[in-house]
């Protein structure tokens, strides 16, 4: 699988305005092993996305998980975007540690996207978790959080 990063990147800013209002960069966007894919998505540090005690807003930290996640969707159902509309069910969040500065989401595909694939073509309309860890830049975890995505038959 080929994956232009700087599509997806360009396709979620456009999708998802407040992904831009955040600030949110996109740092990487790979495959992985059995057409699984990851992405690694950045809030920078800003005075304007901290909470009470100095880091970045829960609210933010959630927005940054969800959005890496709806990349890693994006990258893996893209081709399908003719035919169904991934569409976020429910999502989990842990908050482990304080964060301070800039933080860092990397979401991985949780089920093979050949299988959510498939399921879509049976008439059916799949659900499939994405899996993130937030950390900062200096990779101390912070956050976990899973997201279930669905694609919904247009």
């Amino acid at each position: 699988m080929t994956i232009d990063s700087r599509q997806v990147a360009a396709g979620m800013l456009a999708a998802v305005p407040f992904a831009r209002t955040l600030g949110f960069e996109f740092v990487e966007v790979a495959p992985e092993a059995e057409g699984a894919v990851r992405a690694v998505v950045r809030l920078p540090d800003s005075p304007a996305n901290h909470n009470h005690v100095g880091g970045p807003h829960a609210g933010a930290m959630f927005t940054l998980g969800e959005t890496a996640s709806g990349a890693v969707v994006l990258a893996a159902f893209g081709h399908l975007l003719d035919r169904a509309t991934p569409l976020a069910v429910r999502a989990e969040i842990a908050y482990r540690k304080l964060a301070l500065g800039s933080v860092r989401a990397t979401a991985h595909l949780g089920r093979p996207p050949a299988a959510v694939a498939a399921e879509l073509e049976a008439g059916e309309r799949p659900e499939f978790p994405v899996r993130v860890e937030i950390t900062t830049e200096e990779g101390k975890p912070t956050a976990e959080m899973t997201v279930v995505w669905t694609l919904r038959p247009n």
